[in-house]
């Protein structure tokens, strides 16, 4: 990949995790795992594809102004889903604890 397709699937992410950090706000979950999704597979392409060779300079301070702006983001995202995914972890785990005791007590009674 040259550096226009680097740069082009780096603003790609940006704008997948913008589309991310509003669903997060909105609490649409299934959008956000959509989007999760999309925003893997091209972080995917970008670690196959970057070469190793380093950006020149003017690409290279786009490259970082723009992961830059993914990493805010996707701080906020996490601030926004792990209340939201420790009370789905509790839930989860009460749901267990109870068929956990209506297999022992229920089956005495």
């Amino acid at each position: 990949m040259n550096s226009e397709e680097i740069i082009s699937l780096y603003e790609t992410v940006a704008q997948l995790s913008e589309q991310m950090l509003a669903a997060a706000r909105s609490a649409d979950w299934e959008r956000l795992v959509t989007l999760e999704s999309d925003c893997a597979n091209h972080v995917q392409m970008l670690q196959c594809g970057e070469p190793v060779a380093a950006l020149s300079g003017t690409i290279r301070e786009k490259k970082v102004r723009i992961i830059r702006k993914i990493l805010a983001d996707d701080r906020e995202i996490r601030i926004i889903t792990e209340p939201w995914m420790a009370e789905l972890s509790s839930l989860m785990n009460s749901a267990g604890t109870e068929r956990k005791l209506s297999r022992v007590y229920g089956a005495n009674q």
